[in-house]
């Protein structure tokens, strides 16, 4: 059996809490949906970008993905430039954003099809991740009723480092995977992800859950 993409697409997630004054997050989501998403979508190789926010009242309430045509996007001229040459905005809001896990990767399992409005996802460890005993359940659950797709991304660790602060060198990520499950059911959603980080070998704590707010494409 093999669940290996036709295409290798990459992905940019941003995984964050922001400042709980209410003012500062007005503004946070206001720059996310009126500035940054846009400049995003814009450049070469993106194809689109989504926003969440968690409904399952744990730590780092929002999630941003951005799909590009490849992980080779990430190291392009256009998307370094874009990355290291922030707006005023866009640093003003960074400096509010805690407890953020920034990973970029490559698509390399993929069973169903198409998005959902509910997301759950795992972080695995590589070893984890390569594990053939859960890519079985992948496979089936993408099948189930509410379901749309699984989904796996492996985290390219040096693509990963976030933006360097004056003064600080960025920290190296971890070479680990995500896994997000996509449905239109949120309890489906939920339980399939929690099924298979059980079957993968994380805990049901590592689940996480979410509602789409909004999508955007090239």
């Amino acid at each position: 059996m093999s669940l290996k993409p036709i295409q290798p697409f990459g992905q940019l997630c941003i995984w964050t809490d922001t400042d709980a004054d209410p003012q500062a997050e007005a503004d946070f989501n206001a720059w996310y949906d009126r500035e940054h998403m846009q400049e995003r979508v814009g450049l070469p190789g993106f194809r689109h970008a989504r926003r969440f926010l968690a409904n399952d009242d744990g730590a780092r309430r929002y999630l941003a993905l951005y799909l590009t045509d490849s992980l080779d996007v990430f190291r392009s001229a256009t998307y370094q430039q874009a990355f290291t040459v922030q707006t005023d905005w866009s640093l003003r809001n960074f400096a509010r954003m805690t407890n953020t896990q920034r990973r970029v990767g490559e698509l390399a399992l993929e069973a169903g099809a198409g998005e959902g409005g509910q997301l759950a996802l795992f972080v695995l460890p590589a070893a984890a991740a390569d594990s053939t005993r859960w890519h079985a359940q992948a496979e089936a659950g993408a099948q189930t009723p509410g379901i749309h797709a699984v989904r796996m991304f492996y985290t390219d660790p040096e693509l990963s480092a976030p933006l360097a602060t004056a003064g600080q060198t960025p920290a190296r990520a971890a070479a680990d995977a995500i896994v997000l499950i996509e449905g239109s059911d949120a309890a489906a959603t939920r339980a399939l992800a929690t099924k298979l980080a059980a079957e993968a070998g994380a805990t049901t704590d590592d689940v996480r859950t979410f509602t789409q707010l909004w999508r955007l494409a090239a």
